[in-house]
């Protein structure tokens, strides 16, 4: 405030002696501040608000209504943040710390609002310090998965899920778009469905159009899916099925888009999608996103004679709904930019949002710009490959290929930011993996295979006994039948002597009718027959018959049996004159039957065929009786070899699992290896360039075995088996608990990516919490035991002059700076920064805390931005200069080379695209540059390049606050000194802050200017390009490549040292947007410092009615600031736990042995 408020406060504020009235103490603590210097929380300067400024000039409003039922003061039961005694009773999570502690500031903006904030000054920033943090959010972590096609990315995320959320198949490639999956905690899944607009459309169709026509103007074939000109067709004929390719060639872009009124309307367009579940989502998001091509495999079976609309028909098509799905309408994948898909995925929850990028080599320039911006943001990139292919091709290793070594150089990862997924783990040859590995003398190897040795001999003997059982069932059921075929020829002949009619015998005849036939030997075991000759007799036959029906309801009680009786019947129903059959029949049972077939002595009678029914009867009974026993044995056979059998799988899926986790074990090993093998190498060549002459390759660079490759293998199938997230997919092949499939750990994994990031901004928050809290506290207690006189000795010598209107003008910024974000100015690069500075030099120094410390902090402003030109300068000119003249000298050779690999039609379409197309050649034609610079790159920025500016602006503030005691009458000193030491606690919670987000950002900004010199080569050589493509006929290829090669050796030196002159002005340019960035920043920090200090004069007094009010409230923020304390406590502990829990997920497989 400037001196006319604070006179007239002091009017009303007359005390007849000084009193004294301690500072309350600090309750910041060392731990409080700990890694803030590497926070990712970015500080941004908030608008102004006056709408918590009081217009009373007592401290409280209307403090005797503060006890009355209906008083606005903050009441126990408005503290919606719960009080915990101890850090072990804080259920610590990034979430419920912000939310806890967000509601710690809705209850000081609570009473803020009951409060005489004093001067503007006071107002504008404690405002700005409310709203900043109100609008305090959990960070994100951007993970990129990368793999080719076939790998199971698709799968792999489907489990993390937990749902099928992205579209699956195993015949065909379904995700051909970048999708970004995060969370959100609705009970939908949403997604957001981006299309190219008409400019990029045409860009991409003028592309295809000429992947598909041959130099001579002819059709180029399109059978071949994977070639440039099938893979043209497959997109084109998606979108436009009707077209055919002769006519596409003809039309121009324009033409070809207007073609589809639908397609023209989708350009540019957004679809939004909501369902309830993922079955739903994944009908809706196919129509967009399934690559495959709808009407292959489909043959019209029958064409249908009547086409004629029916009415419902019609009022479908006018409602634009239709009965049945359209097999030819446009599919339109190929026109998606990008997918945004939000889902209640537990393992996004902590703030973990997967990219699934299907390659950055796509013909659309808007998709594979979009694929490489997510490489370049991602934190974490994950790499999935097959575990069968992950160890043979060396997969880790070729990570380290010569651009990723690049980046690695020039970007400064770690191995913390990749990790390897090694998937389909449940793809087992258990022979392949025991050889490989040498695991035969293995224990538990061999205890598995014992018991697959026991079981596979009870299988066997199980099995022959089966056999033998059948046999006998077989022979039993011939014998009934034939028994059954005697009983019906007895049955028969009693009937025939009963009506007195003759009667031959069929099956009991062979014996007797042979004249010297002998007596044959009883089989029947015992039983006897009758010697009498058999006689016609007339004796009822119903007895027999009776005797028969019994059988059959007998029979009926077995299924088996009844089948059998069914067929005796049919037996008895055939023709009794087929004499020829049954004679033979019988001659073949006489030898196998337990019938006696005795030698015809008398005559037949109906009591002695009656006597041989009963006989036949009861050998019919036994042999049922026989067959059923021997049916219930075989029965308890066929269940104890299903149980071997099921066993069997169980014993054999344990082998396979427990193969597959050696295999993987061994698999982490090896990648693990590799990728220290090639940083190993990495180092190596940096050394070796460094000093030649004294490079020892034996000497390690660096604790190669601390460097620990996150390696995860996992089973997506069997894990989705296991939690039936698929129905109807059969059961787990490999493993039988989801520990064993890799996805839990997986799934943890991306909780503990993301604890770093949040618990940095946790600490940030509750650091600036305190401090917020802390400078209330010390305004509402106010300092006592000073004289009026010498606060306004030193409130005249220290206090800003400020506007009529506004506060002190910051003399390097413009009015409109001030509300800007200083990062977004950083990152745009502001231009009239150093005209602004210009324009201020002239302008007298003003007096007061503020001025001094926005002049102080602007000269230490611009010689840190002046410091780091030049040491940009002197790292890096000479470096760049020698890799322009390397990569001048070696492009032709390059660009020979590079023709001379590939097949004329790739090299086509290579110039066709600028250069970029399966392979970058302006990226290769820039290799001898960037390698030359590489590790002075890395080198640079791997140094702190702030750490000397924030020395030297920790200096100036403690130089502000020496000069204020040494200023202070005799009384205030020790005040001053206290208040300072809470002054440059604040202070240097913001300096660390704000001086980390720079530093990330220049890391950020410094990846983007190393990136730069592609597309600069690029734009200059696309009229080489177009030139070369110009060149058709007959041996036109070779005219192509001479065409190029003459235009680049003409332009090679110009291109690179424009290239070099280009890297070093965005280096320049970043150095100009820290400054603005640091400048707009520290603005903020020097009023933050001067309304911590007016403290000190601004003796804001009220009547004792105020004193109990003024006391609720500083009991409150006493509460806040320990309950703050906790919170912080319980993050340091929460990111120890987490760093427990990374290395043991990533030292699984140690646990595994």
């Amino acid at each position: 405030m400037n001196r006319k408020e604070n006179s007239r406060m002091n009017t009303s504020i007359v005390k007849s002696e000084p009193h004294e009235a301690k500072i309350p103490p600090a309750p910041l603590s060392t731990s409080a501040s700990v890694n803030t210097a590497s926070s990712n929380v970015q500080v941004k300067p908030e608008p102004v608000s006056d709408s918590l400024t009081a217009n009373s000039s007592h401290l409280f409003r209307n403090m005797d209504d503060a006890h009355s039922p209906n008083a606005s003061p903050v009441s126990a039961e408005r503290k919606k943040y719960t009080v915990y005694r101890s850090v072990g009773d804080v259920p610590y999570s990034s979430d419920s710390a912000l939310r806890e502690g967000l509601e710690m500031v809705k209850c000081l903006k609570a009473y803020m609002g009951r409060l005489n904030l004093g001067s503007k000054l006071r107002q504008n920033v404690w405002n700005k310090d409310l709203l900043n943090l109100q609008a305090q959010s959990t960070p994100k972590t951007l993970i990129a998965v990368c793999g080719a096609t076939g790998a199971g990315k698709s799968s792999i995320l489907n489990a993390l899920l937990d749902d099928n959320i992205v579209p699956t198949s195993g015949m065909r490639a379904c995700t051909a778009v970048v999708t970004e999956i995060a969370y959100h905690s609705e009970r939908t899944i949403d997604a957001d469905v981006s299309f190219l607009n008409a400019s990029e459309w045409k860009q991409e169709l003028s592309i295809l159009q000429s992947d598909l026509v041959e130099e001579d103007g002819s059709l180029k074939r399109t059978h071949d899916l994977k070639s440039d000109a099938g893979v043209a067709w497959q997109k084109v004929h998606a979108v436009y099925p009707t077209l055919t390719q002769e006519r596409l060639v003809t039309m121009t872009t324009d033409q070809i888009v207007v073609h589809d009124p639908r397609i023209a309307q989708l350009l540019g367009s957004t679809k939004h999608i909501s369902a309830r579940n993922s079955r739903q989502f994944g009908e809706e998001i196919a129509k967009y996103i399934d690559s495959k091509d709808q009407s292959r495999g489909k043959k019209d079976k029958k064409k249908q004679k009547n086409d004629e609309k029916s009415l419902m028909d019609k009022v479908r098509e006018a409602a634009g709904v239709s009965k049945k799905k359209d097999c030819n309408g446009p599919a339109f994948w190929p026109l998606i930019r990008q997918v945004n898909v939000r889902c209640p995925a537990e393992c996004l929850s902590s703030g973990c949002i997967l990219v699934d990028l299907p390659g950055v080599a796509d013909a659309n320039a808007a998709r594979n710009s979009i694929a490489k911006d997510y490489m370049k943001r991602a934190q974490c990139i994950w790499i999935l490959a097959p575990i069968t292919r992950a160890v043979d091709d060396k997969t880790a290793r070729d990570l380290l290929g010569d651009a990723f070594k690049l980046q690695l150089k020039m970007g400064d990862y770690d191995d913390h930011a990749i990790t390897f997924i090694a998937s389909k783990t449940d793809d087992i040859s258990c022979s392949e993996v025991i050889s490989a590995l040498h695991l035969e003398d293995d224990p538990e190897l061999e205890a598995i295979e014992d018991d697959l040795e026991k079981i596979n001999e009870e299988i066997e003997e199980a099995t022959i006994t089966k056999k033998n059982l059948d046999r006998t069932i077989k022979g039993i059921e011939k014998e009934l039948k034939f028994l059954r075929a005697v009983y019906k020829e007895h049955e028969e002949h009693v009937e025939a002597l009963k009506d007195g009619v003759e009667f031959t015998p069929v099956l009991t005849r062979s014996v007797a009718s042979k004249p010297n036939a002998k007596k044959r030997k009883n089989q029947r075991k015992g039983k006897k027959g009758s010697s009498k000759r058999r006689r016609n007799s007339v004796n009822s036959g119903q007895d027999s018959t009776d005797d028969m029906e019994e059988d059959a309801s007998d029979d009926s009680d077995s299924e088996i049996d009844s089948d059998t009786d069914k067929e005796s019947d049919s037996d008895a129903s055939d023709d009794k004159g087929s004499e020829s059959d049954r004679s033979e029949h019988s001659c073949d049972e006489d030898g196998n039957s337990d019938i006696e077939v005795e030698e015809l002595v008398e005559e037949a009678t109906v009591e002695s065929v009656k006597a041989k029914l009963e006989h036949t009867k009861a050998d019919i009974t036994a042999s049922r009786a026989r067959l059923s026993e021997s049916r219930k044995d075989k029965k308890t056979v066929l269940d104890r070899l299903a149980n071997l059998k099921k066993s069997l799988g169980k014993v054999q899926k344990t082998k396979n699992g427990w193969c597959s986790l050696k295999r993987s074990e061994f698999s982490r090993d090896v990648l693990k290896e590799d990728f220290r093998t090639g940083l190993k190498e990495l180092d190596d060549e940096a050394a070796e360039e460094k000093d030649p002459q004294n490079f020892d390759s034996s000497i390690n660079q660096r604790d190669y075995e601390a460097i620990n490759l996150p390696v995860f293998t996992c089973s997506s199938r069997d894990y989705i088996r296991l939690t039936n997230q698929v129905k109807g997919d059969g059961e787990p092949t490999c493993f039988s608990d989801k520990a064993s499939t890799g996805i839990p750990d997986l799934q943890a994994w991306c909780h503990t990516l993301t604890v770093a990031s949040r618990t940095r901004a946790v600490k940030n928050f509750y650091d600036s919490l305190k401090i917020f809290a802390t400078n209330i506290n010390s305004f509402v207690s106010g300092i006592g035991g000073v004289t009026p006189e010498d606060r306004q000795a030193l409130q005249d010598k220290w206090e800003s002059e400020m506007d009529d209107e506004n506060e002190y003008e910051y003399p390097y910024t413009s009015d409109s700076e001030v509300d800007d974000d200083p990062f977004t100015a950083f990152l745009n690069s502001r231009a009239e920064y150093q005209g602004l500075i210009a324009m201020q030099r002239d302008k007298k120094p003003s007096t007061g805390i503020t001025p001094r410390l926005t002049d102080e902090f602007g000269r230490l402003i611009q010689d840190c931005v002046v410091q780091l030109q030049e040491r940009f300068k002197d790292g890096l000119e000479d470096k760049c200069r020698v890799g322009a003249s390397l990569s001048a000298n070696g492009a032709v050779e390059i660009s020979d080379s590079f023709a001379a690999s590939m097949h004329w039609g790739s090299y086509r379409a290579t110039l066709r695209r600028h250069g970029e197309f399966r392979r970058n050649l302006n990226i290769e034609l820039l290799s001898p540059f960037t390698k030359n610079i590489a590790t002075s790159w890395g080198k640079l920025f791997e140094t702190d390049l702030l750490s000397h500016f924030e020395e030297t602006v920790q200096a100036a503030i403690c130089r502000l606050l020496d000069d204020m005691v040494e200023s202070a009458a005799a009384g205030l000193r020790e005040r001053v000194g206290m208040q300072g030491d809470l002054c440059k606690a604040e202070a240097d919670v913001v300096l660390k802050q704000v001086v980390a987000v720079v530093r990330d950002t220049i890391t950020t900004q410094q990846k983007d200017v190393s990136r730069c010199l592609a597309p600069h080569v690029q734009n200059n050589l696309i009229d080489g390009y177009d030139l070369a493509m110009e060149e058709t006929g007959k041996g036109s290829v070779a005219r192509q490549k001479l065409v190029f090669r003459t235009f680049l050796s003409e332009r090679k030196d110009d291109v690179f040292d424009e290239g070099a002159d280009t890297i070093m002005e965005r280096l320049s340019t970043m150095c100009s947007s820290v400054g603005d960035a640091l400048n707009i920043a520290f603005r903020e920090l020097a009023k933050k410092i001067e309304v911590n200090l007016a403290i000190l004069w601004e003796n804001v007094q009220d009547d004792p009615n105020e004193a109990v009010g003024r006391k609720e409230m500083m009991e409150t923020i006493t509460e806040i600031l320990g309950q703050a304390q906790l919170w912080l406590n319980a993050a340091n502990e929460k990111s120890k736990s987490a760093s427990t829990v990374a290395q043991a997920l990533q030292d699984v497989d140690t646990e595994m042995d």
